[in-house]
C-alpha cells in the first residue's frame, strides 16, 4: 500500500523536491494533503497533479478561489489539519510557523519529517514529551541531521558510545573572508550559496553560520548529546554531511552529492531505502575533500547559537526569533548583513531565559524576542 504524504510548505524549496521524490517512484507514495502561505497558483497546479484530499491556504483572502479551481479537495486554513490523512507529514513551512505542524504531527502519532528546524529549536522542551508519543517517529530532513541519524544507525547504543558528532558546514559565500570584507555585503552576495539551492531564508542564514548554529541546537534536540561533544568543521565540498565518532576511535560519515531530495526521500520511506539514487558519487571524478574550522569572530552568529543552546529554556527560542526579524530586515535593505549578528546578540543579552511548560509560554518569548529585535532594527537604521 502507498505511504500516504501531507506536505506543509509544499510550494518552497523542501516542499517541491518532496513531489520531484514521490514522481521518481510512482505507486510508491500517495500525496494526501498539501499546504501553502500564499503562493497559490503554485499549489492549484501541484493538487491539479497529485489530486490531494486537503489543501491548507494560509492567506484567507485566497481560499475561495482555491475552493473553485479544486472542486474535489476540502479547503481548511489550519496546517496541522493536513495531519489526519497521512502515514508522514513533511514540515516544510519556514520559521516559527511552523510549529504546529510538528505539535499535531507528533501529537497524532505519525511520522514526521522535519525541514523546519526552528520549531525543534524554539520549543524543544515541548516538543520531546510528545515524541514518545505511540506511533511517533521524527525524521530529520535536514541534510546534516540526517546524516547523523544514518551515521547512528551504525550503533546499539549510540547515546552512550558517541564521543562527538561532527556538523560539517560549506562556509557559504564568505568562507574565508575578513570581517572588513564584508562591511558591504549585498544581499544578491548573500544569496549566491555556492552548493546548495535553498529557499532565501536559510540561504542567508547559511551565510552568516546562523543556519549550523541552529542545527547544532536541533541536533542537541535530536539526539541527546550535550553541546560540548557536538562540533562544526567547514567543508567546502558539501560531501561529508556529517560524521559520528565513537568512544573506539571510529568515525562514521554519511556521503553524497549535494542534493536535498536524499534526505527528504530517507525520511518519506523510513526505515526502509528509497530505490532512486539520489546525490550518487561519482568517485573516478571525487578529487578531494577539504576541512577547516570556522572563523567563529567573523562569523558571530555560530556563537551565538552555542550560547543560547546552553542558556536552554526560552533562549533558542528568543535567538531564531530575533534572527528571522534580522534576515527579513536584511532581505528588505533595512539592516547591514554584519548586524544581523548584532540582533541577535543584543535579543540574548536582554532576554530572561526560563523553562517553558506550554506552548504558549514560547509563543511569549517568541514575541518579546521579536519585539526587542525590531527596536533593535529601527534603532539601528536612525
Amino acid at each position: 500500500m502507498a505511504v500516504r504524504v501531507a506536505i506543509a510548505g509544499s510550494s518552497g524549496s523542501i516542499g517541491t523536491q518532496t513531489l520531484d521524490v514521490v514522481r521518481a517512484e510512482p505507486g510508491r507514495y500517495e500525496v494526501t494533503a498539501l499546504g501553502v502561505g500564499s503562493s497559490i497558483d503554485v499549489l492549484i497546479e501541484q493538487a491539479q497533479e497529485f489530486r490531494p484530499e486537503v489543501v491548507a491556504v494560509a492567506d484567507p483572502a485566497r481560499r475561495a478561489e482555491v475552493a473553485a479551481a479544486l472542486p474535489f479537495a476540502t479547503v481548511v486554513d489550519d496546517f496541522a489539519d493536513l495531519v489526519g490523512p497521512a502515514d508522514v507529514v513533511v514540515n516544510a513551512v519556514v520559521g516559527f510557523a511552523g510549529l504546529p505542524v510538528t505539535l499535531g504531527t507528533l501529537a497524532a502519532g505519525k511520522r514526521l519529517a522535519l525541514a523546519n528546524k526552528e520549531s525543534l529549536i524554539a520549543a524543544g522542551p515541548v516538543v520531546q514529551p510528545l515524541r514518545s508519543t505511540p506511533g511517533a517517529e521524527l525524521v530529520p530532513v535536514d541534510s546534516e541531521h540526517c546524516a547523523v541519524h544514518q551515521c547512528l544507525r551504525s550503533s546499539d547504543a549510540p547515546v552512550r558510545e558517541i564521543s562527538r558528532l561532527l556538523m560539517t558546514a560549506s562556509g557559504g559565500p564568505f568562507r574565508g573572508r575578513s570581517a572588513a570584507e564584508l562591511a558591504d555585503v549585498t544581499v544578491e552576495q548573500a544569496l549566491a550559496h555556492p552548493t546548495w539551492s535553498m529557499g532565501p531564508k536559510i540561504t542567508i542564514d547559511s551565510s552568516t553560520l546562523m543556519n549550523k548554529g541552529l542545527e547544532v541546537i536541533e541536533a542537541h534536540e535530536l539526539f541527546g548529546v550535550p553541546f560540548d561533544q557536538i562540533e562544526v568543521v567547514v567543508h567546502p565540498q558539501s560531501v561529508v554531511h556529517s560524521m559520528a565518532e565513537f568512544t573506539d576511535g571510529a568515525t562514521i560519515a554519511q556521503l553524497s552529492l549535494p542534493d536535498m531530495r536524499l534526505p527528504i526521500a530517507y525520511a518519506l520511506a523510513y526505515p526502509a531505502r528509497s530505490g532512486t539514487p539520489f546525490g550518487r558519487i561519482d568517485w573516478a571524478q571525487l578529487s578531494r575533500l577539504d576541512f577547516e574550522p570556522p572563523d567563529t569572530d567573523t562569523f558571530g552568529c555560530l556563537g551565538l547559537a552555542y550560547q543560547a543552546g546552553r542558556a536552554g529554556g526560552t533562549a533558542p527560542a528568543a535567538l531564531s526569533a530575533a534572527n528571522e526579524v534580522a534576515v527579513d530586515a536584511f532581505l528588505d535593505g533595512r539592516l547591514a548583513w554584519r548586524q544581523i549578528a548584532e540582533v541577535g546578540d543584543a535579543v540574548l543579552d536582554r532576554h530572561d531565559a526560563r523553562m517553558p511548560s506550554t506552548v504558549d509560554d514560547v509563543i511569549d518569548a517568541d514575541h518579546e524576542a521579536r519585539r526587542l529585535a525590531f527596536d533593535y532594527v529601527t534603532y539601528a537604521r536612525t
